[in-house]
């Protein structure tokens, strides 16, 4: 299962960490984040020691989908060394998301 992330957690989990970060921004009401989630919990347990595989509930958590703005759900960020490198909004194939961490290895 990816690691639930809050506007609490986000600095540690997220900008801290020295592995890539994959961070799903997404909704309980939203259908296509409910397409995503599945994907997302399977890429968190493919990488499990490698990359951090989380999600952020926008509705209960504001801040840091304002900061990196986060508009349309669902959007999966990624983050290396603090900083964020690749943005996919919409619902995209496994393949696409783990491209991206796979290149950031």
């Amino acid at each position: 299962m990816a690691l639930e992330i809050t506007d609490a957690t986000f600095n540690d989990v997220v900008l801290k960490s020295d592995k890539p970060v994959l961070v799903d921004f997404w909704a309980e009401w939203c259908g296509p984040c409910r397409m995503v989630g599945p994907i997302i919990d399977e890429i968190s347990n493919e990488f499990e020691g490698k990359a951090v595989v989380g999600k952020v509930d926008v509705d209960n958590n504001h801040e840091f989908a304002a900061k990196f703005g986060v508009r349309n759900i669902p959007t999966v960020l990624l983050f290396k060394n603090g900083e964020l490198i690749d943005r996919k909004v919409g619902v995209s194939p496994k393949s696409v998301y783990v491209s991206a961490i796979e290149d950031n290895l």
